[in-house]
Order: C-alpha cells, then sequence, then structure tokens
C-alpha cells in the first residue's frame, strides 16, 4: 500500500519543497483573471502563475516583451482575489530587473504590494544574479527560469529546444546550482533535454517545475488557453490539450446568435 499524500489547506514554498521531498508532483497552470484563477484554484492546481504570456494570449501580441508591470498587477490583483489556496507567483516583465538590481527590486515590490501575489518569478541564471539577490534580500520570494527564455526571444531567434549542445547544458546546470544557492524557492526550465532536465533536478534541494522538460521533474506547467485547446495555432510538442474549448465556444456562441436572431431567446420563461 502507498502512503496517503498530505493534504495542503494553503500552498507556500516551504510545501513546494515538502512536496519535492516526499516525491510528490507539483502542478501549475496559468491564470490572468478573477473567473479563471478561482476554476484553476478550486480544481487544485498548487500554483497559479500570473505568466507575462498574458501579452499573448490576453492581449495578442506576437512575444511577451511589450507587456508592462502595471498591466502584469492588473491581471495577478484579479487573479488573487479568486484564490483560497494555491500559490500565486508573477512574471517580472521585461525591462523590469535586467538593467538594474535597484529597478528590479522596485519592481518586485510594486508586485507583493499592489496585487498581494506571494512570489516572482524572472528569467535568466548568473547574469540576473545582482536582481535576484536584492529582491531576496528583501523578504520576496524568487522562482527562477532557464531553459528557452521567452524574453531573450530575439537573441536566440528561434523557439527551438535549448541546452542541447555541452557549452550550454554545462552553463544551465551551473545556473541550477546558483539560483539555489542563492535562496530561490523553485525553477521552471522550459524546453530542454528531458535527461538534462532529471539531471538538473535531481542535482537541487528546491523543485523543478517543466515545460517541455520531460516528466523527470518535479511537476509541470502550460498556459492555461494552450491546455483548455482555445488557441489551435500552437502546438508544440510539450502540449496536451485537455478540452476542445475552442469548438465548443464556437457552437455555444453560434448557437446564442442564430437563437437571438429566430427570436427564440429570450423565451417566455426567460423575461419579467
Amino acid at each position: 500500500m502507498t502512503a496517503a499524500k498530505k493534504t495542503y489547506a494553503r500552498i507556500t514554498t516551504k510545501t513546494l519543497h515538502e512536496m519535492k521531498a516526499n516525491g510528490e508532483k507539483i502542478s501549475m497552470l496559468t491564470a490572468y483573471d478573477f473567473t479563471l484563477g478561482g476554476i484553476v484554484d478550486q480544481a487544485g492546481v498548487d500554483v497559479i502563475l500570473v505568466g507575462d504570456s498574458a501579452s499573448n494570449v490576453m492581449a495578442g501580441h506576437e512575444t511577451t516583451l511589450p507587456i508592462t508591470l502595471d498591466q502584469m498587477i492588473y491581471h495577478a490583483s484579479s487573479v488573487v482575489r479568486g484564490v483560497k489556496r494555491a500559490l500565486v507567483v508573477v512574471d517580472l516583465p521585461f525591462g523590469t530587473y535586467q538593467a538594474d538590481s535597484k529597478e528590479a527590486l522596485r519592481s518586485a515590490i510594486r508586485i507583493m504590494k499592489e496585487s498581494g501575489a506571494h512570489a516572482v518569478k524572472l528569467e535568466g541564471g548568473e547574469q540576473v544574479k545582482d536582481s535576484i539577490e536584492r529582491i531576496l534580500k528583501a523578504g520576496i520570494p524568487v522562482m527562477g527560469h532557464l531553459g528557452l527564455t521567452p524574453q531573450s526571444i530575439y537573441k536566440f531567434g528561434t523557439y527551438t529546444v535549448r541546452a542541447k549542445e555541452e557549452q550550454e547544458a554545462a552553463q544551465l546546470l551551473k545556473d541550477v546550482k546558483i539560483l539555489e544557492e542563492m535562496g530561490c524557492f523553485g525553477i521552471v526550465l522550459e524546453k530542454v533535454p528531458a535527461a538534462l532536465a532529471a539531471q538538473a533536478a535531481a542535482s537541487i534541494s528546491i523543485p523543478v517545475i517543466g515545460i517541455g522538460a520531460g516528466s523527470q521533474v518535479d511537476g509541470q506547467v502550460l498556459v492555461l488557453h494552450d491546455m483548455l485547446g482555445m488557441n489551435k495555432e500552437f502546438s508544440p510538442r510539450f502540449l496536451r490539450r485537455y478540452l476542445d474549448l475552442d469548438q465548443l465556444l464556437h457552437q455555444a456562441i453560434g448557437q446564442y446568435s442564430a437563437d437571438v436572431k429566430a427570436s427564440n431567446f429570450p423565451s417566455k420563461d426567460e423575461q419579467y
């Protein structure tokens, strides 16, 4: 018989460390508004990421770069109001931490104070060490993000798998150690070879959450709109669609429009 998993009334950074130590996988999804944030939370997801992917799925931008700090705070505060159990992590958007560690701290403080979120996430390892250290010293939990880092897409020039070459793989393994030693509570690894991700997760005591990084990490994250099938144009290998919501929405909205035009809505029972 297997031991029963511990029930957590509220997920904290300490909880995530316990989950890794106990071999319990961590579920993580994005959310950007009150309604879906509440649904994701009630469904039992452990971590909700208010991702800068809102730039793509909510605002229609090609990349994550255009979204602003004010916009991230708006989305984060909306999600937080709908959440009772999950840990809410918010992305620091492009331009708020790369150049100046003092600006990084100011940005992180604004997110925490104005949204009520529980932690921030930022991309990069050794090159953003000063920003991470300054934020952590202020008592703000930080999650790292390595591998494919979408805010650097114009440097990479492609969304292909990262760290396939020996030098980049070695730097990634170095960076996961640096992030752990600095005090980050977890790391997202995006689009790296599964064997490398497994090695990285086994080398540190903090949780590693994968997206396109295989199954031998400590948890998984997906963009909510992608896994619900709302974005038909995005079909990477790592994405599993759990619902064809695009089709269901088209059917429901189309039926509503047809009912209105045919005077079938509202019915007598739907009037005062």
